[in-house]
């Protein structure tokens, strides 16, 4: 699981020794912690991105490894290893950039919110 590896980083980069230490930077129980850590549980998105921004690890990357790690189907499991399997090799930022994109100008809130008059 990509999530280990995001907490291992965060772990490693605050000197940590105990998973506890995380789990009080998180403001979560060291239960929840520990049922994260077997894939029982998922952290937020707000806590991943601030593991992501403290590790300085791409949101966008820790985002979509997080909802990959919480698909429930195999199908969809398989998909997920698919996308992330191509944005690996093409490069996290780039295609997470252009995603971006293509989500803002798909979206008719944010379009209004680029144009800048909120009335488009």
């Amino acid at each position: 699981m990509y999530i280990n590896k995001l907490l291992d980083k965060y772990k490693t980069a605050k000197n940590y020794i105990q998973d506890k230490q995380i789990a009080a930077d998180l403001g979560i129980d060291t239960a929840k912690l520990s049922r994260i850590r077997k894939g029982e549980r998922y952290l937020t998105e707000n806590e991943a991105i601030f593991l992501a921004e403290q590790t300085n690890t791409d949101i966008h990357e820790v985002l979509i490894y997080l909802a990959a790690d919480r698909a429930k189907t195999y199908k969809a499991q398989q998909a997920w290893a698919d996308i992330t399997a191509k944005l690996s090799r093409q490069g996290f930022r780039g295609l997470a950039l252009g995603m971006a994109g293509i989500l803002a100008f798909n979206n008719p809130k944010l379009q209004c919110a680029l144009c800048g008059s909120g009335l488009c």
